[in-house]
């Protein structure tokens, strides 16, 4: 959740956990409760690692990002798609949101 002045955009994922075979398709979805345009990121964290910027800007993969990972949708439903997914992508993936600035990297 993200509180401003005026206003709060809250960002639903869905769903909250998933167990999946290697190899699989597998899509994450976030909800945003008001438009913010083209201002959506996806992260992943792993465990004692810093959080690692995936996609940004609804479909923009990061640099060195594996093209397994793709980002689509427009408000209020966005999605990630992680295709044939490995062992090594397990961890916690977040949907963010970061008003008209780009997100943070690491």
């Amino acid at each position: 959740m993200f509180s401003g002045s005026s206003s709060e955009i809250i960002l639903t994922q869905s769903p909250g956990s998933q167990s999946v075979v290697p190899g699989q398709t597998v899509s994450i979805t976030c909800r945003t409760s008001t438009s913010i345009g083209s201002w959506l990121h996806w992260y992943l964290q792993k465990p004692g690692e810093a959080p690692k910027l995936l996609v940004y800007r609804v479909s923009t993969r990061q640099s060195g990002v594996s093209d397994r990972f793709s980002g689509s949708g427009s408000d209020p439903v966005y999605t990630l798609t992680i295709s044939r997914v490995q062992a090594e992508d397990s961890g916690v993936y977040y949907c963010s949101q970061s008003g008209h600035s780009f997100p943070f990297t690491q």
